[in-house]
């Protein structure tokens, strides 16, 4: 427990700077996983694991941080095989097992950038010149791709009574009910998940975002209480939405952060998610077709903010 609670301390002081609705460039993101991998992780969560595994996990941490806010998804695709292996291996201590739940919900990306892998044709290599990224998915591939990724899967055991407790919060807050399974999406809806940037709960807030909308990381961390978390997460997608006015830019903007969208929509002259879609972060282009498929799946299309996500 006074390890768990070290990590806690220690992510918030390393991350303080780090919000969610803070725009850095991608070298930051980087310099970011890998200093929090270096600093935090081989002193605190990782020292249960033998040396060559805190190795390991140090850099697939700081490599899907990389890929994550990387353009391209095609490249999270040869992480999948390494996360693989390392989920039941931090599934294993009590130290590492808020990791391995961020990791366990994240497998779903890995997956279906494996698949796109294997269906968009690489670019014929040039003479005399580098070879090209594949291209992204269009959105509408990406949103059918999950559909079908989730047309089997049933709900988790924990969702509905954190569904039936928590819908009510968002409904206050005037935020479409239906968005709570966002926490199915970020942390599989177990509190303890947290993600190697220092994301907490089960609507992964970061410290700075969780600050600004009443919640406290120290000397308890509030992220961790689901209906504290819930009330942070309304009032962030709220203003996003007062923002953006369009709930798939909310949805872009609360992974990627308001100033990477809003930074990309300056650039395309647009005020449209389909004309940005394509080049946001890798991860952000995976969470928004997600999290549609996801509500889908678990409220039907007959739902207003059902019926949103089919319109396009």
């Amino acid at each position: 427990m006074k390890r768990l609670l070290l990590i806690v301390i220690l992510a918030g002081i390393a991350h303080s700077a780090l919000g969610q609705n803070d725009a850095l460039s991608l070298d930051d993101l980087v310099r970011s996983a890998e200093q929090w991998a270096n600093e935090n992780l081989d002193d605190d969560a990782l020292r249960v694991l033998q040396s060559g595994d805190q190795k390991e996990v140090k850099k697939f941490f700081a490599d899907i941080e990389k890929q994550f806010h990387g353009e391209y998804v095609i490249d999270l695709a040869p992480l999948k095989d390494t996360a693989r292996t390392l989920e039941p291996l931090l599934e294993r201590y009590q130290e590492t097992q808020p990791y391995a739940l961020w990791l366990k919900t994240r497998l779903d990306y890995l997956e279906v950038a494996d698949q796109f892998r294997l269906i968009i044709p690489a670019p014929k290599p040039s003479p005399g010149q580098p070879p090209r990224p594949t291209p992204n998915p269009p959105p509408r591939a990406e949103q059918e791709m999950w559909v079908q990724k989730l047309a089997g899967r049933p709900p988790i055991k924990s969702a509905p009574a954190y569904v039936t407790r928590l819908k009510p919060i968002f409904a206050a807050q005037k935020v479409p009910p239906e968005l709570i399974w966002i926490a199915e999406v970020e942390s599989s809806f177990d509190p303890r998940a947290r993600s190697p940037q220092g994301a907490a709960g089960l609507f992964q807030l970061m410290p700075a975002t969780a600050k600004q909308y009443g919640l406290r990381t120290w000397p308890f961390d509030s992220r961790l209480s689901p209906d504290e978390s819930a009330q942070a997460a309304a009032k962030y997608l709220r203003h996003l939405h007062g923002h953006f006015n369009d709930w798939r830019l909310v949805l872009a903007a609360y992974n990627a952060g308001e100033g990477t969208v809003d930074k990309l929509l300056a650039h395309h002259k647009s005020h449209s998610f389909e004309s940005i879609a394509s080049q946001l972060p890798a991860e952000t282009q995976m969470f928004v077709p997600k999290v549609e498929a996801t509500v889908l799946r678990r409220e039907g299309p007959a739902t207003p903010l059902g019926s949103s996500f089919l319109s396009r």
